[in-house]
């Protein structure tokens, strides 16, 4: 069983020149998530919610100002992104980035071998890719394509999953997993999710807008997420409430 503390976190964004101000985003986040747990953060736009995905994964544009993050007693806080990575935290991001250059079947290799501490044998690992590329309607041919270059919205988000199936975290946070998918791909990429949960009985931080992909990965917890921090929690219920009336109600 692990666990994954946050603590009256408080972070600020850095400008992008030297010319502008940080601007203070997240106002003291508190939030407790175990193994098998999900957690589903909605909120508007703005709110801070990817700012609370990138702070936890260690993106240098985002300071600590305060507070601690602490995975099985040990605050990722004082851990480079690499370091967080192994410690056991994955980040699927609401944008996945384009590496030119770089095959995907380069890429899952070596992030496996960073996140397990030794290569994985060649003949067990070919067999484990293509289970999860087929779970997840992968074709063989994109292993060598460059990571995310010219790939379809619904491409990047299940190689996304992919990745998380195969590195195995203790906690997956989801920056909007479900934006930019069409039905299929959404039913896809759930599915992804729910077998890496019941396999690795890992912790979801799952960041939408929307409930549609808490039809299929069903929240313990729903959170509501405005003016930097968490206002109110409930069941799923919750996420039926936002749906039907919005957020004002919390505003």
């Amino acid at each position: 069983m692990s666990t994954l503390e946050i603590r009256n976190l408080t972070a600020q964004v850095l400008p992008n020149d030297e010319s502008g101000e940080p601007k203070q985003i997240l106002n003291g986040v508190n939030l407790t998530i175990k193994s098998g747990e999900t957690h589903a953060i909605m909120g508007p736009n703005g709110s801070g919610k990817s700012t609370l995905a990138y702070t936890l994964a260690g993106h240098p544009r985002y300071e600590v100002t305060g507070g601690e993050v602490l995975l099985d007693g040990e605050n990722i806080l004082d851990l480079e992104v690499d370091e967080r990575a192994r410690a056991g935290l994955f980040l699927a991001m609401q944008y996945p980035v384009e590496v030119p250059g770089v095959s995907m079947a380069n890429f899952l290799r070596t992030a496996a071998t960073a996140v397990r501490g030794e290569a994985p044998k060649l003949r067990d690992w070919v067999k484990e890719v293509k289970v999860a590329q087929e779970e997840l309607a992968i074709s063989k041919e994109f292993a060598e394509r460059s990571v995310n270059e010219g790939f379809s919205g619904g491409e990047k988000k299940r190689h996304e999953v992919l990745q998380l199936g195969l590195l195995k975290p203790k906690f997956a946070v989801l920056d909007e997993t479900d934006s930019g998918l069409d039905v299929d791909a959404l039913r896809v990429v759930s599915e992804g999710i729910n077998k890496f949960q019941e396999r690795e009985n890992g912790g979801v931080l799952m960041i939408t807008h929307y409930k549609r992909i808490l039809n299929y990965v069903k929240p313990d917890f729903v959170h509501v997420f405005a003016n930097g921090k968490i206002i109110t929690t409930g069941g799923p219920e919750l996420a039926d409430e936002l749906e039907a009336n919005g957020y004002d109600q919390y505003l």
